[in-house]
């Protein structure tokens, strides 16, 4: 159960909050066709998305040595750019669970290890930009996650004890920088985890098996912050 004391919620971008999989897998293959190779099938991309562009990057290129793979994350990136809000959309039940937090008086926003400009330009394209409290980019600072600077920074932005933050991801670097952060953290299981990893080992609070459980976890916080 998550503290009472609750005052604000965090959250991973790729995989917790927005499904971002389509238009990142997308990219990668845009390249490997530009470069004479097949696309590769969704199902094997969907689950590097949360490890970021070097992950897709390096799976896309396995056939590469790692020295020929040096400028094709940035080139990733780029292409990337220029698609990246096509089919992206937020988990089912996340818009309505957020406008509840808002109107509860609980403050929301995203720590994550995207790149801070394509942050900002997707929840641009999505009308959350305005929304969100704060908004840490993986660039943002010198450390990024599993590190605890980002969750540290997010809560200091805002006001708020780390004691009273929640922090929702769906990697196992998520679950270390909230516990580093002295954070209660939920593991989005619906997320784009590898199917090798056991998230139920992970030293999280709790863990969410769909979206709506997700919605329900922020609909109980808001019913406890009106009784």
């Amino acid at each position: 159960m998550a503290s009472p004391a609750v005052k604000a919620v965090l959250f991973d971008l790729d995989g917790t909050l927005l499904d971002t999989a389509p238009d990142m897998a997308a990219s990668l293959n845009a390249m490997r066709v530009a470069d004479g190779l097949a696309p590769l099938p969704f199902g094997q991309l969907r689950e590097l998305v949360s490890h970021g562009a070097r992950a897709l990057v390096r799976h896309g290129y396995s056939h590469l040595a790692e020295s020929e793979r040096e400028g094709l994350r940035d080139r990733f990136l780029s292409v990337y750019a220029q698609g990246l809000a096509v089919h992206t959309q937020p988990f089912a039940g996340v818009m309505d669970a957020l406008e509840r937090l808002e109107g509860s008086g609980l403050r929301w926003g995203i720590v994550t290890n995207k790149p801070a400009l394509l942050t900002a330009r997707l929840l641009e394209h999505l009308s959350l930009a305005g929304r969100a409290s704060v908004v840490v980019g993986g660039d943002t600072l010198a450390h990024r996650k599993p590190h605890p600077a980002q969750l540290l920074h997010a809560a200091t932005q805002l006001q708020v004890a780390p004691t009273e933050c929640i922090y929702i991801g769906d990697a196992e670097r998520d679950v270390l920088a909230a516990r580093a952060a002295n954070m209660a953290v939920f593991v989005a299981l619906y997320g784009y985890i590898p199917a090798q990893e056991m998230p139920r080992s992970w030293p999280a609070h709790g863990w969410l098996e769909t979206p709506e459980a997700l919605a329900q976890l922020l609909e109980s916080l808001t019913a406890r912050e009106g009784a």
